[in-house]
């Protein structure tokens, strides 16, 4: 009867830590598995302009001829690559401010693209009948390294996008990363921030970092089993089998 308790507190020790590293791979496993969670969407800021921007800007109104001289602008890309090549756009300047013919310096660095949007077309009355403009940040992109499928620059078409959408693009986390310990490296107004992500929490959904901003970078740190050698690992299960029935056989005889 004792060897069977023994056997069974080997089995015990050693189903913990499968269920450890289980948990260390899995995302978000302290959410509740059998009912739903509404949680308000309460951390999401819409992107401001900042220096050395681009913005990819378009102008019309009721007059054509008229509204082709602001569109000098626009915008060509290629998406043959991850990185898309950006041709042409309406940089902001290091003073905050970008050139529009005839309308002159406007300044637009800390303003969300719905508000710069409104400022330009107020400032196009002048010259336009009914104008319209569209605007949008041409060179969104996040960068992803590490221990990711695809590591790689990514280019963002909407103004909205998550951690969990930028790993996503890379492929998802491979087996060996550490999920803890996601780096998110940003720069703004001169400041460089280094935040660390736990992808392994619910209350990551409740970061003011889990949007992510123009130029964040995310690093994904391997873990130890990244840098084992394949004999190696084998060598120390055909070890732990061996242990263990050593430690089998030994209780079995006392």
């Amino acid at each position: 009867m004792r060897q069977i308790f023994y056997v069974c507190i080997v089995v015990i020790l050693f189903s913990a830590c499968s269920t450890r590293k289980y948990k260390e791979v899995t995302y978000f496993n302290d959410l509740n598995d059998s009912s739903t969670i509404v949680q308000q969407i309460e951390n999401y800021q819409a992107l401001r302009i900042q220096k050395d921007d681009i913005l990819a800007l378009n102008i019309s109104s009721l007059n054509d001829e008229a509204s082709a001289i602001f569109n000098r602008g626009n915008i060509g890309t290629s998406q043959n690559s991850a990185s898309s090549t950006i041709t042409n756009g309406f940089t902001v300047d290091a003073n905050g401010a970008i050139q529009l013919p005839k309308i002159g310096s406007i300044q637009v660095a800390g303003l969300t693209t719905t508000e710069a949007r409104e400022l330009i077309q107020k400032k196009l009355l002048n010259d336009l009948k009914e104008p319209v403009v569209s605007l949008r940040i041409a060179n969104f992109k996040v960068s992803i390294i590490g221990d990711v499928a695809k590591p790689g620059v990514y280019p963002i078409n909407s103004e909205r996008v998550s951690v969990i959408d930028a790993l996503g693009f890379a492929g998802d986390l491979n087996i060996t990363a550490l999920r803890k310990n996601i780096l998110l490296v940003r720069e703004v107004n001169g400041e460089r921030k280094f935040i660390r992500l736990d992808m392994n929490s619910k209350e990551l959904f409740k970061s003011p970092y889990f949007y992510l901003q123009n130029n964040d970078a995310l690093y994904v740190q391997p873990g130890d089993a990244k840098y084992a050698n394949v004999d190696t690992r084998y060598r120390n299960v055909s070890l732990g089998l061996s242990i263990i029935s050593i430690i089998v056989l030994v209780i079995t005889r006392l």
